[in-house]
């Protein structure tokens, strides 16, 4: 074989080889382009999957409360109404007694406003800051703790849904400040700007460690954060021992 020939070999053999990286190349590409993609859609589907499950939990909770309303309302709220009615119709009159009809009155006040405020079918004629009034002026008459609602609008557009989870996000943390907190002042501000809803609630309690959250799970942060995920919100706890307790929402609506 002369030196010509061994140059066309060396030539053709280059290019089969050159041939052959880039054909294991594209077949390479190919294979990670299509693996990324069952990837993904793997990942979109354990997201449906997840999303699903938050928003059955939801509901389920959601037409739970709305049995409770009715139960509060229907059956506690009518006995109350006839012990009143049996106490002011009897005999004898007393000191103890007008004090007993004048507290029963009060129990029914605060049942129909706590039935009112639970039940998922309020949100059809309240709006979130509506909402909101009614539970913070609820706290003030109940003497739990002081506590105040600034905003910048009191109603927004916002879908219905997202509203009522939002509104039970914020009583998640409110029961926790009420239960566990051991605080006197609580307050709440709603910020509605270019699309977007911004909140901060805080109160004046004993706080809590937020690294050891799992010693924590009775004050509702799972039912927060799964709310939280099911709206594409972003929420956050900020906690420190002694230094109180914040809670900060941040929603961005989607844009058509």
């Amino acid at each position: 074989m002369d030196e010509k020939e061994i140059q066309w070999f060396l030539i053709i053999f280059s290019i089969i080889a050159f041939c052959l990286a880039l054909t294991v190349i594209l077949l390479f590409a190919i294979f990670q382009k299509r693996k990324n993609k069952l990837l993904k859609e793997q990942q979109d589907a354990e997201n449906r999957f997840r999303e699903e499950i938050i928003e059955t939990q939801v509901e389920i909770r959601e037409e739970t409360l709305r049995n409770i309303s009715w139960e509060l309302h229907d059956n506690i709220g009518q006995m109350l109404t006839l012990a009143k009615i049996q106490l002011m119709n009897a005999e004898e009159s007393s000191p103890g007694l007008t004090e007993a009809s004048e507290t029963i009155a009060k129990s029914l006040t605060e049942l129909r406003s706590l039935s009112k405020l639970i039940n998922p079918d309020t949100f059809k004629k309240l709006s979130l800051v509506e909402a909101l009034k009614l539970e913070i002026e609820r706290f003030n008459r109940m003497k739990y703790l002081t506590a105040s609602l600034t905003f910048s609008e009191e109603t927004f557009e916002l879908d219905n849904k997202v509203e009522v989870i939002i509104f039970r996000m914020l009583q998640e943390f409110f029961t926790n400040t009420i239960k566990h907190s051991k605080a006197t002042q609580l307050s709440v501000n709603v910020e509605y700007d270019n699309n977007t809803l911004s909140i901060k609630a805080e109160d004046n309690g004993v706080g809590f460690d937020t690294v050891s959250i799992e010693e924590h799970k009775g004050i509702g942060l799972t039912n927060i954060k799964s709310r939280a995920q099911l709206i594409n919100a972003d929420a956050l706890i900020v906690s420190k021992k002694e230094e109180g307790t914040q809670f900060y929402l941040t929603y961005k609506k989607e844009q058509p």
